[in-house]
């Protein structure tokens, strides 16, 4: 049987919004999620995409995507907090793994996005840890705010596209590999309703 895992970053890009289009029509295909695929890629793995997404349990990154065992690396946070292990892990991805994608996924009404907001009109942030979270959110809240913008959605896609700029500034094994032409990184929004994704970012892929 031919390998037919995508190689690329514009085939794992493709492969992810033709898996997305068979989720949103009911379609799905179920690919790499039986037994014979559990033995296959139990000796090593081999992901085509890099996922790093907000943690929201209705963000199943396998299930929204239709893809199965060994396709994708997922790291998600909430917000997709990007620290050090984040952008560890996805140097791992793409370093050591080879996946020549990586995919920040974002979503409509956030709820990481949203207390970063209502702590900058000044109700301040959350107790504990969560407050580290909405912190490390507040930059992407400020900028969207010096842009005009007003709707959580706006704010979230701001966030999206500046995680992106954030992995690739950050990481000098990523940039090279998008330098290269080895690796792309996108930005995509998901619409919980719907099910959609648009893209909001990108560095590489032509963009």
């Amino acid at each position: 049987m031919p390998d037919l895992t995508p190689s690329s970053p514009g085939e794992a890009y493709a492969a992810l919004l033709e898996g997305n289009a068979r989720f949103v029509h009911g379609e799905r295909l179920h690919p790499n999620q039986d037994a014979d695929r559990r033995s296959e890629s139990a000796p090593g793995q081999r992901p085509f995409a890099v996922l790093f997404g907000c943690s929201d349990s209705r963000l199943a990154a396998e299930i929204i995507f239709d893809r199965g065992l060994g396709d994708l690396f997922v790291v998600r946070t909430a917000g997709h907090v990007a620290g050090a292990e984040v952008l560890g892990s996805v140097e791992y991805g793409v370093s050591v793994l080879r996946a020549p994608l990586v995919v920040v996924l974002g979503h409509d009404s956030c709820g990481a996005v949203t207390a970063a907001c209502e702590a900058e009109r000044g109700g301040g942030p959350p107790a504990g840890y969560v407050g580290d979270v909405v912190e490390r959110v507040m930059p992407s809240v400020l900028a969207a705010r010096a842009k005009g913008f007003t709707e959580v959605d706006q704010f979230v896609d701001e966030h999206i596209r500046r995680s992106v700029a954030g992995l690739v500034d950050r990481s000098v094994v990523l940039a090279n590999e998008v330098s290269a032409g080895r690796c792309a990184v996108v930005g995509l929004s998901y619409r919980l309703s719907e099910g959609t994704v648009s893209c909001v970012a990108r560095r590489g892929l032509g963009g």
